[in-house]
């Protein structure tokens, strides 16, 4: 069967597997298997020193992704056609996947460690679609999110946390560009990437603030203009938006079970 593997959101700070629920019943009644994972949170990866913290969460998510393509025969799973789909910042680690180059090691001695990390597809909603501060101060002006992912983290003493927080990576920016261009989606993009549907609640308001920054439907139209620029297939969805072939994520999945055309 094919497999859709599930990223559960929480900025990387909370969340579990559990949220999946809803998306288990459509699945199986399609003949598609469902995974979902956990994986490191920003604290736990900051503890394990792991440099910059998102890097724990990404590289978790990648290797339960090798996990499953090594178990495809006793899993009864198609290793090729396996789709991403997640919320936040699940929708952020999805892709992430879909647009890195191949993490596999076909020399490493760990059989799972030579699987693709690869994707078929990916259908994500409320994606972070890039972590660069100034691209999303450009698109959303009242955006104060992604610092945690690089280290700059909360300051329990300050009442305005998230701007002085948001500030200090927009400041230091430079400094941390090399993880910016490994570790944000938008930095990725090449031609030979899977299809991606990028879902949004609201319609997008580019350059004005939005009530709901982290989640607004302008990371999916710059991700859009992007990936028609590259030649990347992308679906933007959003209330109202033209030309919807997929109404949900899981229409989307649904679609490409059956084939490997990108």
């Amino acid at each position: 069967t094919p497999l859709l593997f599930y990223i559960h959101g929480g900025g990387w700070t909370n969340g579990d597997r559990s949220s999946v629920n809803g998306l288990l019943k459509p699945c199986l009644e399609a003949g598609i298997s469902v995974v979902s994972v956990e994986y490191r949170y920003i604290k736990d990866a900051t503890e394990d020193k792991v440099v910059p913290p998102v890097k724990g969460p990404m590289l978790d998510c990648a290797r339960a992704l090798q996990l499953c393509r090594s178990k495809a025969k006793e899993w009864n799973l198609d290793k090729q056609r396996i789709g991403a789909t997640g919320g936040s910042a699940g929708a952020c680690s999805s892709l992430w996947l879909a647009f890195h180059p191949d993490l596999a090691d076909a020399q490493s001695t760990d059989p799972v460690a030579r699987e693709s990390t690869r994707l078929w597809c990916a259908a994500v909603l409320g994606a972070q679609t890039s972590l660069d501060p100034k691209e999303l101060k450009e698109w959303t002006p009242n955006s104060r999110y992604g610092g945690h992912a690089f280290g700059f983290m909360p300051d329990p003493t300050d009442n305005k946390t998230r701007d002085t927080q948001f500030a200090a990576f927009l400041e230091h920016r430079a400094e941390v560009l090399p993880w910016i261009k490994e570790y944000s989606p938008y930095e990725l993009v090449s031609k030979d990437d899977p299809a991606v549907g990028l879902y949004f609640p609201t319609v997008p308001n580019l350059g004005k603030d939005e009530k709901d920054a982290t989640h607004s439907a302008n990371f999916g139209v710059k991700l859009k203009e992007h990936c028609d620029a590259v030649g990347v297939a992308c679906e933007l969805v959003y209330p109202g938006a033209p030309e919807v072939k997929h109404a949900k994520e899981i229409d989307f999945i649904k679609a490409k079970r059956r084939t490997l055309v990108h």
